[in-house]
């Protein structure tokens, strides 16, 4: 039974969905004036294990992920490079499904854009005005009332008192409490505006995600999840205004995945150390970015560096070796690791402990090879197909193998060889090897092992991969 670590309630519950069968499930997405990075794969990767498990469980699943296409940010943007702000989303957006698609990202069901969703955020607005919890302020800007609303900080674990004490007091306040937040803001003379009640203006970044998602989803679903950066406040205010629009609970699960750190900070654009997908794809194969994001618990932080990077493709490597030379047949998974694998997974999405039963597996099948070859076959079937289901183990074996990291030419100072390039010293070297010219069989094995390149002889002849 699946278990789920709610972040409402701060323990694991069984899931229940609202409607047997069903699930439904939103998720924060991209707000998009730049490339995504290591931060957003993270997310995405996480959330895309979360759809894929439920469907392997036999839920009928509605996976929504919104894309905020207008905001502060890309205004500012946009005005820094003299352009539309459309002409600037469209072109993030392009990059992020590039991105995405060669995460292995299957893509959500719906993917609402925030500029598609202006008459149901007015439609909410106007119902919280209506209701006394939003009001309009000196400066034409509206606001939500947080003291109308009593569960205000029930998701981050804090009271409003706590939460009113801290608060930044801003000069010239037009709210009547520090804590109120943005609902509408009227549009300043050349900024892009939608007409509304209030007067020509552009949506808050909270109402988008209330707005987009019941739209979607309807006002109670199941499932909302995110980045732990989000919990507060941009969770907590979409917990306050839908519930407020709507009269009922919201969402039942709330799920956050930790922060991506390098040398324990965390990464972020604002420290200036993040890393773009696009610049690690470069170095690492997209299979490797997410065995290292799932190599960790998704509520715990995901430590960025080389070295962890390098060890996941290692890692990736021995799976990969595992099914070598096995044919690619369909039959049952075993159920021993069917079961230990279910029962990680069901244990709120323990992906460590999932690729631990991969790497157990994968240790069988080698030692079965020889002993008892159809075993081994039968094993190879079951570690792709539980692989998959982590979106691991999609390439054919030996391509996988033998393809180059990323898009360089060079990686880490090695020459760059061709397949072909390859083949043709190994059929040297199988010529020198057959004139008994030991010595340049063997300069050919050095050259090719100092272009990172592993030979591996046998009965039927040699094959090779690249470290």
């Amino acid at each position: 039974m699946l278990q789920i670590f709610n972040s409402l309630t701060r323990q694991k519950e069984l899931f229940q969905p609202i409607e047997p069968g069903k699930a439904r499930m939103y998720v924060c997405g991209m707000t998009v004036y730049d490339y995504c990075h290591v931060g957003h794969a993270r997310v995405m990767v996480v959330f895309d294990v979360v759809a894929r498990w439920l469907r392997a469980k036999g839920f009928e699943v509605t996976y929504v992920r919104n894309i905020t296409d207008i905001d502060d940010k890309i205004i500012q943007r946009a005005r820094e490079n003299g352009e539309d702000f459309n002409q600037l989303t469209a072109r993030f957006i392009q990059a992020m499904h590039e991105d995405l698609d060669a995460l292995g990202i299957v893509p959500p069901t719906h993917e609402p854009r925030a500029t598609g969703a202006m008459p149901e955020m007015i439609a909410m607005i106007e119902r919280l005005i209506d209701k006394g919890f939003a009001y309009v302020g000196s400066g034409g800007d509206v606001y939500y009332d947080v003291s109308r609303f009593e569960r205000y900080g029930r998701l981050a674990n804090k009271k409003l008192e706590d939460l009113r004490a801290g608060a930044r007091v801003e000069v010239e306040q037009a709210k009547d409490d520090p804590l109120d937040f943005v609902l509408w803001k009227a549009a300043k003379p050349g900024e892009p505006g939608w007409a509304s009640p209030w007067g020509t203006g552009r949506p808050g970044w909270h109402i988008e995600c209330s707005a987009m998602s019941t739209r979607c989803l309807g006002e109670h679903f199941d499932i909302h999840g995110g980045g732990m950066d989000l919990k507060f406040p941009h969770h907590e205010n979409e917990i306050a205004q839908s519930e407020a629009a709507s009269g009922r609970r919201y969402v039942n699960v709330w799920m956050h995945n930790g922060f991506v750190q390098v040398n324990e900070e965390k990464m972020s654009k604002s420290l200036g150390n993040f890393f773009t997908v696009r610049e690690v794809l470069r170095r690492y194969r997209p299979e490797v970015v997410r065995l290292f994001i799932l190599a960790s618990h998704y509520r715990g932080p995901l430590n960025y560096a080389d070295e962890n990077l390098d060890h996941a493709k290692a890692s990736l490597d021995r799976l990969y070796l595992a099914l070598r030379g096995l044919p690619v047949v369909e039959t049952p998974v075993a159920e021993e690791w069917r079961v230990r694998f279910e029962r990680a997974m069901d244990d709120d999405f323990n992906t460590p402990e999932a690729l631990a039963v991969l790497f157990d597996l994968a240790r069988e099948l080698n030692r079965l090879r020889n002993e008892d070859p159809e075993a081994a076959v039968r094993l190879g079937a079951s570690l792709r197909h539980l692989a998959g289901l982590l979106g691991l183990l999609q390439s054919d074996t030996e391509s996988y193998l033998q393809a180059e990291a990323g898009e360089a030419s060079a990686v880490d100072g090695e020459s760059h060889y061709s397949s072909e390039r390859i083949e043709a010293l190994i059929d040297e070297r199988a010529a020198a090897r057959k004139g008994r010219n030991w010595s340049e069989a063997d300069r050919i094995r050095a050259v090719l092992q100092e272009a990172g390149i592993v030979l591996e002889d046998s009965a039927q002849g040699t094959i090779w991969r690249r470290s």
